[in-house]
């Protein structure tokens, strides 16, 4: 796919759609989550509280749930075993707190567990966070170099292949967490079924996210696998 009049048509075919779809993707997790935070859960579980009833069920101990500043910014620390719950989620008693406090939870039993997809992603962290400045960094520079230098370019791709195997191996670490949160939820009938099905949105619209990231990740490989052969 060549450049024409200063335009790169592998980025305009292969990036921009992946683009789109996850500015899709975010309005869509962004838009269920506002949503289903304005309707109360009938127990009045807060999220710290449904974390912890998550790690009870799953007789998971040891874990700290600790609040966090900002909005969407929950997470799992697996370095300090700390579940760290937003400012919209920790003490609020919404059927989107309850969901994303639950996934949450659901990556701190996978800890705890040895949830094998998880360890793999733990393991190539450093690599990916190296190979993502550092890929790109080396394929930029092989595009200025001579032709018989293009091993930097395939140095480069090497490295930033890393950044993207962590992000695919992301997908089903992200999809056991909601399978194990809303298996908790629906087993112990801990949300009734109308805020179950909202729940269910609100983590299946932040899984799509991750899948487009997935998706950018692959085509953004592609693209530069392909800027190399046209180069060499």
């Amino acid at each position: 796919m060549p450049y024409f009049y200063g335009f790169d048509w592998t980025y305009i075919v292969l990036i921009l759609p992946c683009f789109i779809l996850s500015m899709i993707c975010q309005i869509k997790v962004k838009s269920n989550f506002s949503k289903y935070s304005n309707v109360p859960n009938r127990r009045g579980m807060t999220g710290a509280q449904a974390a912890q009833y998550v790690l009870n069920q799953y007789g998971v101990t040891g874990v700290r749930i600790e609040p966090t500043s900002g909005s969407l910014t929950d997470h799992f620390d697996p370095r300090t075993n700390v579940i760290r719950l937003s400012e919209s989620v920790y003490n609020v008693a919404s059927v989107a707190a309850v969901g994303v406090a639950c996934h949450e939870a659901g990556h701190a039993v996978q800890h705890a567990t040895g949830y094998v997809p998880n360890k793999i992603r733990g393991a190539i962290v450093p690599a990916a966070r190296i190979g993502s400045n550092l890929g790109w960094i080396l394929f930029l520079i092989g595009l200025f170099l001579p032709t018989q230098y293009s091993f930097v370019l395939w140095l480069g791709i090497i490295f930033f292949s890393l950044s993207v195997l962590f992000t695919v191996v992301t997908l089903p670490v992200e999809f056991d967490a909601s399978r194990r949160a809303l298996k908790c939820i629906r087993d112990t009938n801990l949300l009734a079924t109308d805020e179950y099905v909202g729940t269910k949105k609100v983590l299946q619209a932040a899984a799509m996210t991750y899948v487009a990231a997935a998706a950018t990740a692959l085509l953004q490989l592609l693209r530069l696998i392909i800027i190399a052969n046209r180069r060499d």
